[in-house]
């Protein structure tokens, strides 16, 4: 009877074992797929006049999809590295949304931190860009004023931290579950069945 609290307690262990080095993999991919994202936005921002608006957009949805494949690695570090080269697509999914979160989430602290410090006149200079573009492709001025109205309406909202920092998030977010749904549906290996293999756990 004495054996069965020693099972129990190394069980205990090695599922403590396993849950931190799991949440060392999706912090640790987390952050770096945030820093990537980030400091393309600084650099973004610190060359924006250089860049424009429009390859500034096609760069930076660049930036977001390779800070994404953080995502894809980290499933596949955890599958080799704590799953003995198996793991399930739920747990899959669920490491590589938990590493697309901590992605979002530091790509809007540093939106935050940029615009309310270093872009007052952002929504101003983007509108004036629209105005510009939209007037040499002959658009009329009513699809000129209407885009302006769409450029006031965000400049409103974004006005809030709260309403500016979902806006940010919906941003990124739908391509990080994208290449979630797809790093874990190429990753997932199911268990192999090995008959006659030691019971007994693995040093």
């Amino acid at each position: 009877m004495s054996m069965a609290p020693a099972a129990y307690v190394e069980r205990s262990g090695s599922d403590k074992r396993h849950y931190q080095d799991m949440r060392k993999i999706i912090v640790t991919f987390g952050l770096i797929s945030g820093a990537i994202s980030s400091l393309m936005m600084i650099a973004l921002v610190t060359f924006g006049n250089r860049i424009g608006f429009d390859r500034g957009a096609i760069i930076g949805n660049t930036s977001i999809v390779l800070s994404f494949l953080m995502v894809f690695v980290g499933i596949r570090t955890y599958r080799d590295n704590i799953g003995d080269g198996q793991i399930t697509f739920l747990k899959a999914f669920a490491v590589g949304l938990s590493i697309t979160l901590i992605s979002c989430i530091i790509y809007v602290v540093t939106w935050e931190v940029i615009y309310y410090s270093f872009l007052p006149g952002f929504w101003d200079a983007y509108g004036a860009h629209l105005v510009q573009k939209l007037t040499a492709s002959g658009a009329s001025p009513a699809a000129v004023q209407e885009k302006l109205q769409q450029v006031r309406k965000y400049k409103e909202l974004y006005k809030n931290p709260f309403f500016n920092a979902v806006l940010t998030f919906i941003h990124p977010f739908p391509i990080g579950l994208v290449i979630t749904l797809f790093s874990a549906l190429v990753l997932r290996r199911k268990p192999q069945p090995q008959p006659g293999q030691s019971p007994l756990p693995e040093s």
